[in-house]
């Protein structure tokens, strides 16, 4: 009997530790179900976002969640006001501002000297320092002869081209009794007399680049087109009046003032000065070339 109850004892005790080793060793990727196995160390973890290494969206690894104490309130500080600094007031000096919006350029006593002596564009002092006046006059200087941009600064551009309508001589076109175009080649000026009188005050032109040079001489009108084709530059010509040679007056295409390029000979007008000589001209008008534009 007592042997039958030891017997029974070993039995009970065997059958506990297999059952136990058994649900030790499952590993539910072996290819079963898993859906009553223990899963392996960390799976929870990771579950969680809790593993050793951190996730795409993580900048560390997260603690548990801890209470969030309670910020202690600092004493309020008045802020301490900075320094005020005053900018300093620019010396007036060439090539800077003297005027609101209006800029004083490196030639501005050399500008008012012409713009004095030519007239018509407001009131000028000769004294090389910008005003109010000065500005307006140089700015309506700059407009009437298109000068760029229009700013009211004696720049080279506006020294040039008042140099040049100042020192111009009319007097030295022999005009005919009708209506006569002059052109001074050297000081690339244009204008126009009737009867011994200007009709047509001296403008700014651009005659033709090196290679391409406008002759001097006397020529008329023969062929007028308001606005003519050009076969070989493939371009429209306003207000042309052809003289010689396939040359003639008419509207610049470009801007007049750049004195790296010019025609191929024409005489190159701004606007209101092309259709000024339309309205004047006709077949027959007679057209006198003096000097020679430098370069050419």
């Amino acid at each position: 009997m007592k042997q039958l109850r030891l017997t029974s004892r070993l039995v009970a005790l065997v059958v506990v530790v297999l059952v136990g080793a058994g649900a030790c060793a499952f590993d539910p990727q072996s290819g079963g179900s898993g859906g009553g196995g223990a899963a392996p160390a960390g799976a929870a973890e990771q579950a969680t976002g809790a593993s050793d290494t951190s996730g795409p969206d993580q900048r560390g690894r997260p603690t548990p969640a801890a209470p969030t104490p309670k910020p202690t309130p600092k004493p309020s500080r008045k802020p301490t006001p900075k320094p005020t600094r005053t900018a300093p007031t620019p010396t007036p000096s060439t090539g800077t501002p003297t005027v609101a919006g209006c800029p004083q350029g490196q030639h501005q006593r050399a500008v008012e000297t012409y713009l004095a002596r030519l007239g018509g564009f407001g009131a000028v002092t000769v004294d090389g320092r910008q005003s109010a006046a000065d500005c307006a006059a140089i700015k309506k200087f700059q407009k009437r002869y298109g000068i760029r941009p229009v700013e009211g600064r004696a720049g080279p551009t506006t020294l040039d081209v008042a140099q040049r309508l100042a020192t111009t001589d009319p007097g030295r076109c022999k005009a005919g009794t009708g209506t006569t175009f002059c052109v001074d080649l050297t000081r690339q000026t244009v204008w126009a007399v009737r009867g011994g009188k200007v009709i047509m005050g001296p403008t700014v032109t651009r005659t033709g680049m090196s290679g391409y040079r406008t002759p001097a001489g006397t020529y008329t009108i023969n062929y007028r087109n308001p606005k003519e084709w050009s076969d070989p530059y493939e371009v429209w010509l306003p207000y042309w009046q052809h003289f010689t040679q396939g040359m003639g007056f008419h509207e610049t295409t470009t801007y007049l003032h750049d004195k790296s390029i010019g025609s191929h000979g024409c005489v190159n007008l701004l606007h209101a000065d092309a259709v000024r000589m339309w309205e004047l001209g006709k077949v027959g008008t007679r057209v006198v070339l003096i000097g020679r534009r430098p370069g050419t």
